[in-house]
């Protein structure tokens, strides 16, 4: 077994994907043989005396900083997306605000991708303005152009490729360039990949966020994030903000999530392989303006995609021909294996309604019709096509 620069255990680094995903983590020769780590449920660590007690090295001295169970999937995750270490959270956005508090400070100007989760956006709006850091959001398509908006005091550019709802794909390795030339740190949501189909930290971002309440979870029973640092320089600002702000995880959660981590790689094929066929169907619709998925050929993000990503996931978007508001009601409402939700990256297929002139501010939103975002589940594709199919033949009889 090797070690990570951590000094953390790093198990099968020279095999597969599909092999790693179900060893990382794991060491049952501590347990007693136990195929899974069992849960450590922990407030109070007790020391044998007060020499052990004053000793900095001492590895867990409180629950809240870290245990067995935290550490694992820091593990995990840290090789799995080839980082230096990580810190997890109670949420994805608490990952992401922890994240960005570390390395930002009054008088700071960041750049925030256009096309970011919006309560990513209304902390940036709402915390970071009150505490008097700048935000600029900038259009997600720019690319090495973001040189030209870096300023002396830009201390951070924040990420998320693909984008949420229209799925944007972001040229990380040139926005990564112009960063490292002017010494800003990157950050980056990594949420749409699961941290197997991208790798940030190979493309030089220094701090890869992810929701492991989507696909590592993959259940719709986590609630968890994790922030991944490239180095031991950028984990040590990492953890300091973490432990400055109370920020960690339960136990069971962290449990769950190693336990969904073992399955993500054939969950996620399932994903896209049901997404690329309802995707394709979706093309050929008449009610349908545009579809947003990157690994269609004819989605204008397709080439990035291809280049930096090695697969694919179940999100689609799809903007609907204007219509009364009542067709979009009779289409969503009599869907019966689309249940309206928030989030994504579990089992079962939901639908999330887009309200992007709301977010959107570098690239306005200008679109009419409706946008609305898939997650295509796990179910069988002809069974959600047949559904759709009723859902357009009730927006086509309520739009005329």
């Amino acid at each position: 077994m090797s070690k990570t620069k951590s000094g953390k255990s790093k198990q099968g680094s020279s095999h597969g994907e599909n092999t790693r995903l179900v060893h990382l983590g794991r060491d049952p020769d501590v347990y007693f043989g136990l195929a899974n780590l069992p849960v450590g449920r922990v407030s109070t660590i007790m020391y044998p005396s007060l020499q052990a007690y004053e000793n900095p090295n001492h590895k867990f001295r409180y629950g809240r900083t870290g245990n067995p169970t935290s550490e694992a999937f820091e593990m995990a995750m840290a090789e799995l997306e080839g980082g230096y270490n990580a810190i997890t959270a109670s949420s994805g956005l608490a990952a992401i605000t922890t994240s960005i508090l570390a390395f930002v400070k009054t008088g700071d100007h960041i750049l925030v991708c256009d096309s970011i989760y919006p309560p990513t956006r209304q902390f940036c709006d709402d915390t970071l303005a009150r505490m008097g850091v700048e935000v600029e959001y900038y259009d997600p398509l720019i690319g090495k152009g973001i040189g030209k908006l870096i300023r002396r005091n830009t201390a951070l550019i924040y990420m998320e490729s693909p984008g949420s709802a229209t799925f944007e794909v972001q040229d990380v390795p040139a926005i990564v360039l112009e960063a490292k030339k002017k010494g800003v740190t990157t950050m980056i949501d990594n949420s749409w990949s699961g941290g197997l189909i991208f790798k940030p930290i190979n493309h030089g971002v220094n701090v890869s966020v992810q929701s492991i309440t989507k696909y590592v979870g993959g259940h719709s029973d986590v609630s968890l994030g994790i922030a991944i640092a490239d180095s031991e320089k950028t984990y040590k600002t990492l953890k300091r903000g973490a432990l400055n702000l109370g920020t960690c995880a339960a136990p069971d959660e962290l449990w769950l999530a190693l336990r969904g981590l073992r399955t993500m790689a054939v969950r996620m094929k399932q994903n896209a392989q049901n997404a690329m066929k309802i995707a394709q169907w979706l093309e050929k619709r008449p009610e349908i303006k545009r579809v947003y998925y990157p690994p269609l050929k004819s989605d204008p993000n397709y080439k990035l995609w291809k280049r930096d990503f090695s697969g694919a996931n179940g999100l689609i978007a799809i903007l609907l021909k204007e219509a009364p508001k009542k067709a979009v009601y009779d289409f969503v409402n009599g869907l019966k294996l689309f249940p309206i939700g928030s989030s994504w990256g579990g089992y079962e297929s939901l639908l999330q309604p887009q309200y992007l002139e709301k977010f959107r501010s570098a690239v306005p939103w200008t679109e009419k019709g409706a946008c609305l975002r898939f997650q295509i589940g796990l179910e069988d594709p002809e069974d959600l096509i047949a559904d759709l199919e009723k859902g357009f033949e009730r927006f086509r009889k309520a739009s005329r």
